[in-house]
C-alpha cells in the first residue's frame, strides 16, 4: 500500500528538525525548555498514533505505508521506509518512553539546551530503525544513536561517566563494523545491481557457509546492544553512571534495538544460519539469566542491580528468538515491550530516589518507606511486577517464551528441560534480588523525617509518570492480546517462511 503523504518521514524527520530550534528559544531560565521538547515529544506520540489508528491495518502481513525517495542514486541508496506489525508496536513504544523521559528530565538545570538536544536525535534515530526498509539506511539509523547517547553520558551523570560513555562507544561502535561488511555483503553477492531493499533481499539465498559468516556478522552489534553475554559489560557502567532520564532511554529503548535486528535481519533474511544457531541462541539466554541474575544479588549500588535485572531479563528475548516458535517469538516481542516499561520505571523510580536521599548504595539506605509512602508503593508495585507476577505483563511475557521452547520440534526433549531449569532458577533468583533491594531500601530506621526533614514524597509530576507506566504493564498482563495482536500475523509470516524452508 502506498502512501501519498510522507507520514512515517514526518514523525523520522519532525524530533531532529525540532531539535534545532533550540538554539533559538528565548532564554528565560530553563523553563521555555521544560515544556517545549515534552510538548514536541507529545506532538509526535500523537501523530504515531493516529498513524497507527487511522492508517494501520492490524491484520495485514505485508509491509504498509511504503515510501521510497531517491537519495544517492549512484549506489542505488534510497529513503526507503515501511512498517509492519513487528515495528510499529516497538514505534508506539518508543514514543511514550521518549516522551515520560522528557519529564523524568524536568530537574536538569546544567545545561538544558544541549541535554534535550540529543534526546530528540535519539528519538529520530529510534524511529528511523524501525521504519527503515533499506539496510544501508537501517545501518545509518543504527549508527545516529552513537553520538546523542555518548553527549548524554559524559556530560550529565556520575563521576565515572567519561569513562562509561568511552566504553559505550567502544563497544558499539566496535561492534558495528561487523554489520556494515555483512550489509554490502548480502547487497552486493550476486550479479546486476546491488539491491539494499530488505524486501528483495529476503529473496535472496547464500551458500550455507556464506550465510552464516553474515549471520554472525550481525549477531556480534545485536548482541552488544541486547546484550546477550558475554558482551554485556558496558551496560552496568553506564546505567551507573547516567542520570535516570538517560536510563529511561537506554533500557526502554536502546536495548529493544538490538532484538529487532536480531528479528527483522537474521531470522528474515538469515533463516538458514538462524535454525543452526538457534540452540547456541537458547542456550546462551539461559547462562545469560541465571548469570546476571546471580550479579545483581551481589551489586550494592541500586542502579547497578537494576541493570544487572535488565540483562537477565533480556535473557529471554533471546531465547524467544532462538526458539522459532510462534509462542516464543511472540514471547520475545512481548518481553522487550514489557520490559521497555518496567526498566523505565524502575531507573526513574532509583533516580528520584537519589534525587532525596543523595545515595545509590543501597547498604546506606533504609527507612524509606516512613517519609516517602508513594515512592514506596510504585517501588513495590515495579519490582512485583519486574518478577513476573501474574496478572502483570511479566508474566505473560516470560511464560510465552517458555511455552516456545516447550512445543519447539526442534530440540530434544533433554535440552528443553535443561533450558527449562535454568529459566526457573533466573526467576526464583530474580524474587531474591528484588525483594532483598526492598527491604534493604525501605525497611529498617537510616532515613526518618526526623533525621532528614527534606525528604519529601513523590509529586505530581513523579506520580503521573510512574501511573503512565504502570498502566499499560497492568493493561498488557490483564489483556495480552492489546499488543499480541499487533504483529501476530507478522510473526505467522516469519514462521510461514520456516516451514516452507523445512
Amino acid at each position: 500500500m502506498m502512501s501519498n503523504v510522507p507520514r512515517l518521514t514526518t514523525i523520522v524527520l519532525f524530533p531532529i528538525l525540532a531539535s534545532f530550534l533550540l538554539p533559538i528559544l528565548p532564554r528565560d531560565g530553563n523553563r521555555m525548555i521544560r515544556w517545549y521538547t515534552p510538548g514536541i515529544c507529545i506532538s509526535e506520540f500523537s501523530l504515531i498514533t493516529y498513524i497507527f489508528h487511522r492508517h494501520f491495518q492490524v491484520d495485514s502481513q505485508s509491509i504498509q505505508l511504503i515510501e521510497t525517495f531517491n537519495w544517492i542514486n549512484s549506489i542505488h541508496f534510497h529513503w526507503r521506509l515501511g512498517i509492519d506489525g513487528l515495528s510499529m508496536s516497538l514505534i508506539l513504544l518508543t514514543g511514550f518512553i521518549t516522551t515520560l523521559a522528557t519529564l523524568a528530565a524536568w530537574p536538569i538545570t546544567r545545561n538544558t539546551r544541549l541535554f534535550h538536544f540529543p534526546m530528540l536525535v535519539m528519538y529520530s534515530g529510534q524511529i528511523g530503525l524501525f521504519v527503515s526498509r533499506d539496510i544501508l539506511l537501517f545501518f545509518f539509523m543504527w549508527e545516529l544513536e552513537l553520538i546523542p547517547v555518548y553527549l548524554l553520558l559524559c556530560l550529565w551523570g556520575g563521576k565515572r561517566r567519561p569513562y562509561s560513555a568511552t566504553k559505550f562507544v567502544s563497544y558499539t561502535a566496535g561492534g558495528s563494523i561487523f554489520p556494515l561488511v555483512a550489509a554490502l555483503t548480502t547487497s552486493f553477492y550476486g550479479n546486476g545491481v546491488p539491491p539494499f531493499d530488505i524486501q528483495v533481499l529476503m529473496g535472496k539465498s547464500y551458500p550455507i557457509s556464506l550465510e552464516i559468516a553474515l549471520h554472525l556478522g550481525f549477531l556480534i552489534a545485536y548482541a552488544v546492544k541486547l546484550p546477550i553475554f558475554p558482551f554485556h559489560t558496558w551496560l552496568p557502567d553506564t546505567h551507573g553512571e547516567a542520570h535516570y532520564s538517560t536510563c529511561m532511554l537506554l533500557a526502554g529503548v536502546l536495548l529493544k534495538m538490538g532484538g529487532y535486528g536480531l528479528i527483522r535481519i537474521n531470522l528474515e533474511l538469515l533463516i538458514h544460519a538462524h535454525c543452526l544457531f538457534g540452540s547456541w541462541l537458547i542456550l546462551l539466554g539461559a547462562i545469560q539469566i541465571v548469570y546476571a541474575s546471580l550479579a545483581s544479588t551481589s551489586q550494592r549500588n541500586l542502579k547497578r542491580r537494576i541493570a544487572y535485572s535488565s540483562i537477565s531479563h533480556m535473557g529471554f528475548v533471546t531465547i524467544g528468538v532462538g526458539s522459532l516458535t510462534d509462542a516464543g517469538i511472540n514471547g520475545a516481542i512481548l518481553q522487550m515491550i514489557s520490559h521497555g516499561l518496567i526498566g523505565a520505571a524502575l531507573f526513574f523510580l532509583a533516580g528520584t530516589c537519589y534525587d532525596r536521599t543523595q545515595t545509590l548504595l543501597l547498604d546506606e539506605l533504609g527507612g524509606v518507606a516512613a517519609p516517602m509512602p508513594k515512592l514506596f508503593t510504585m517501588f513495590s508495585a515495579f519490582s512485583l511486577a519486574s518478577l513476573a507476577l501474574p496478572g502483570m505483563s511479566g508474566f505473560i511475557s516470560e511464560l510465552l517464551v517458555f511455552l516456545g521452547v516447550v512445543t519447539s520440534k526442534q530440540y530434544s526433549f533433554l535440552f528443553k528441560a535443561e533450558i527449562l531449569v535454568l529459566g526457573a532458577t533466573g526467576t526464583v533468583l530474580a524474587s531474591i534480588y528484588l525483594l532483598s533491594m526492598l527491604r534493604r531500601m525501605f525497611y529498617g530506621y537510616r532515613f526518618s523525617n526526623e533525621s532528614n526533614p527534606y525528604l519529601i514524597d513523590f509529586g505530581p509530576r513523579e506520580v503521573f509518570t510512574s501511573t503512565c507506566l504502570f498502566l499499560p504493564i497492568l493493561g498488557i498482563g490483564s489483556y495480552p492480546n492489546l499488543i499480541l495482536s499487533i504483529r501476530s500475523s507478522k510473526v505467522f509470516s516469519i514462521l510461514f517462511s520456516y516451514s516452507d524452508m523445512r
